[in-house]
């Protein structure tokens, strides 16, 4: 599925090639412009969600060049500042509630309930467990995730972090903001945390 950072690149270069003259910022404009009209509010997505802040602006700007050292840079701190650590230190929760979250893929889309259950559906782009048949290759696998870095308190930190903004530590990753963007609750990210961090978790047997 083509993501929104991604289809604003498309729009443009269509657009550059039906107006060679005009300028880098009237065809992002015209592109802005042209996907904004092709698109309304259905229940729980509105608007809104076309906007971008400055990660996904700039993360747009490179997505057909590499992106600079100082600009990856620039981005992740921005993002790592953003995380926000439970108050309570806790990082993990219920392993088993993670795996509940991994699997589900309802929460955000117009046609979901808003009052439903939201999850990660963490699968459609990683491996996690042996025995999932059917699983995601654009991000890596995470099965024993735990087990082969440690179960200590810093990789608690990070995993926890990464799943929060994945953008502060890989800038434009293709993975969702879930704790910034509010996709998932911080219980929900400390018991997704648990799937990865827990040794009795099928993820690190």
């Amino acid at each position: 599925m083509m993501t929104r950072l991604s289809i604003i690149p498309v729009v443009i270069s269509l657009l550059a090639g039906c107006a060679s003259n005009a300028s880098d910022s009237e065809i992002t404009a015209k592109a802005v412009a042209t996907m904004k009209s092709s698109f309304s509010a259905r229940g729980q997505a509105g608007m809104d969600r076309l906007d971008q802040d400055e990660t996904q602006r700039l993360c747009t700007d490179y997505a057909t060049r590499k992106l600079p050292p100082e600009v990856a840079a620039r981005i992740e701190k921005a993002n790592l500042e953003t995380i926000r650590y439970p108050a309570d230190g806790m990082l993990l929760g219920d392993w088993k509630n993670g795996e509940k979250i991994a699997q589900e893929g309802r929460g955000k889309q117009f046609s979901d309930d808003p009052q439903g259950p939201v999850g990660a559906n963490c699968y459609a782009c990683h491996r996690i467990t042996p025995q999932e048949l059917s699983y995601g290759t654009i991000g890596p696998s995470l099965y024993q995730f735990g087990k082969s870095r440690g179960y200590g308190a810093e990789i608690q930190k990070y995993a926890y972090g990464k799943i929060f903004n994945a953008d502060a530590f890989a800038a434009c990753s293709n993975m969702p903001r879930f704790g910034q963007h509010n996709i998932l609750t911080e219980q929900q990210i400390k018991d997704v945390t648990a799937l990865l961090m827990d040794p009795k978790s099928p993820v690190n047997q």
